[in-house]
């Protein structure tokens, strides 16, 4: 059995060895990472998942960021223990936390079309990452009708623009 929760203060090093397993060395050097630079994630839409013995398995986070001075949401990293891929917990903590995202009206990600595609996330034209980000893995999804429509400009953190997000 897997029990999601809010990540908490308490989680952060557990998350982030988790991510150090799940990851290649180095993920801290890409062009998401300087979007997180002095920025607190989304607190309620960062999610734990934990097996029966109270193990970490699984982990999202959300980011705020400005695309083209509008609001939106960065969603990453996110990462299942390798003994757990293939059950479905990633679709589980996409799905759990975008649901609890009311409040925001889009989202984007860094990633493989095949894999979000089936999550509602789409290529992004006109949406650029800095550098060096492959232009065919920004993918966004509308949370709310027509959220993405005229939304153009580079991908900005929220300590860059001054904007709450």
């Amino acid at each position: 059995m897997i029990t999601l929760a809010q990540e908490t203060p308490e989680d952060w090093w557990e998350v982030e060895a988790l991510y150090d397993l799940c990851f290649a060395p180095g993920r801290e050097a890409l062009s998401s990472y300087r979007l997180r630079d002095g920025v607190e994630p989304v607190g309620h839409l960062c999610l734990t998942a934990r097996d029966e013995l109270g193990i970490l398995v699984g982990a999202i986070r959300y980011w705020p960021v400005s695309v083209g001075g509008a609001p939106c949401l960065l969603l990453g990293p996110i990462a299942v223990h390798p003994t757990h891929q293939g059950e479905g917990l990633g679709a589980v903590l996409i799905e759990e936390s975008l649901s609890r995202a009311a409040d925001w009206t889009r989202v984007m990600l860094v990633g493989d079309a095949p894999y979000y595609g089936r999550f509602g996330f789409r290529k992004l034209s006109g949406v650029v990452m800095p550098p060096p980000t492959n232009p065919d893995r920004v993918l966004g999804r509308a949370l709310k009708p027509a959220a993405w429509d005229g939304i153009e400009g580079t991908v900005r953190s929220v300590a860059e623009t001054g904007d709450p997000a």
